[in-house]
């Protein structure tokens, strides 16, 4: 950037001027149609610009989280982005039967499920790519550089062994990078989190964050409900009646008294 330093997330759209064959800065950062990224209270990490579709990441091994799987889920929405959820490492047998059994509550709220193996064959997430700009995303250890060096091999990204011992993987990727699929689609590979805040989402916009609310918007027995435990909440009520998940509420819960999303 002339005059300043960042402001510029991958996957952004500029204009630019040549200083140099090969140097020069950026004039001008053409309008986002979306922006992922995660905060607390103290600072912002812009993940990328314009995407089209978040690909959540996660293992039979090492363990992942639920709470970041939510987490990424409810800063997609808050950017209508679409969402895939890849099971890599889905040839151990035991492992992936356990985490389909977990990820089955997402199959039901209408989120894709992807089981694969990027050691062995990853043709079957290349349809899902056509015609987006997608960012891989999630903990570390997940195999998002396996991935990506699977679909694209000259992308030569580090890769590192998983810890047994502490059941979680080693920061391999660095800074977020674009590669080019073809004329119409491409993809972000980003360095991996433990951690996933939504400080920038404000407080009455939280509950847009999960699909399966939504019917019961405008329901509740007073506007400004936050569906804790107001009386002649529709929310509540849906829960009471397994219409909505006790887990998924109880997340929104802990977000909403977090008072850091």
């Amino acid at each position: 950037m002339r005059g300043k330093k960042g402001g510029v997330a991958c996957g952004d759209r500029v204009e630019y001027q040549l200083t140099t064959a090969e140097q020069g800065v950026i004039e001008k950062i053409q309008p986002r149609t979306s922006l992922l990224y995660r905060s607390d209270a103290f600072k912002e990490k812009i993940i990328a610009a314009n995407v089209t579709q978040i690909i959540i990441v996660v293992a039979a091994i090492p363990s992942f989280s639920e709470e970041l799987i939510n987490r990424c889920l409810v800063a997609a929405e808050s950017e209508n982005i679409d969402v895939l959820i890849v099971l890599n490492k889905a040839d151990l047998i035991e492992p992936t039967r356990v985490a389909l059994d977990t990820l089955s509550l997402y199959e039901s709220l209408g989120y894709r499920i992807l089981p694969l193996s990027a050691l062995q064959d990853v043709s079957v997430l290349r349809p899902h790519l056509q015609d987006h700009l997608s960012v891989l995303a999630g903990q570390s250890g997940m195999g998002k550089s396996t991935l990506l060096n699977a679909l694209i091999p000259q992308a030569n990204r580090a890769t590192a062994e998983i810890s047994a011992a502490l059941d979680s993987g080693t920061h391999t990727t660095t800074h977020s990078q674009l590669y080019h699929l073809d004329e119409n689609s491409a993809i972000i590979d980003s360095p991996g989190f433990q951690e996933f805040g939504l400080s920038h989402i404000k407080e009455e916009n939280l509950a847009w964050g999960f699909l399966e609310f939504h019917p019961y918007f405008g329901q509740c027995k007073f506007s400004n409900c936050r569906h804790l435990k107001e009386p002649g909440c529709a929310v509540l009520n849906a829960v009471e009646q397994g219409k909505i998940h006790f887990k998924r509420l109880a997340f929104y819960q802990k977000l909403l008294r977090q008072n850091e999303f």
